[in-house]
């Protein structure tokens, strides 16, 4: 598994628009096809909506990738 750390710096992030800023695909249209194919699990659950607010404290898997989301320190 690969750790990822991301700051997130407003209330939430949008699924999609997150798989784009941490590095994992090229586009949020890239996102929201990763997302689509079942591969993305928010806490432990298989996420499908594709805009699913991301908030600080979740914890985002995508095959072996695991983002952790935390707040401005």
């Amino acid at each position: 598994m690969q750790e990822l750390e991301f700051e997130l710096d407003r209330d939430y992030v949008e699924l999609n628009q997150l798989l784009k800023l941490v590095g994992l695909c090229d586009s949020g249209g890239a996102g929201k096809a990763i997302v689509a194919s079942g591969a993305v699990y928010v806490d432990g659950a298989q996420e499908l909506r594709k805009t699913c607010k991301i908030h600080v404290g979740q914890v985002v898997q995508v095959e072996d990738f695991v983002i952790h989301v935390h707040g401005l320190d």
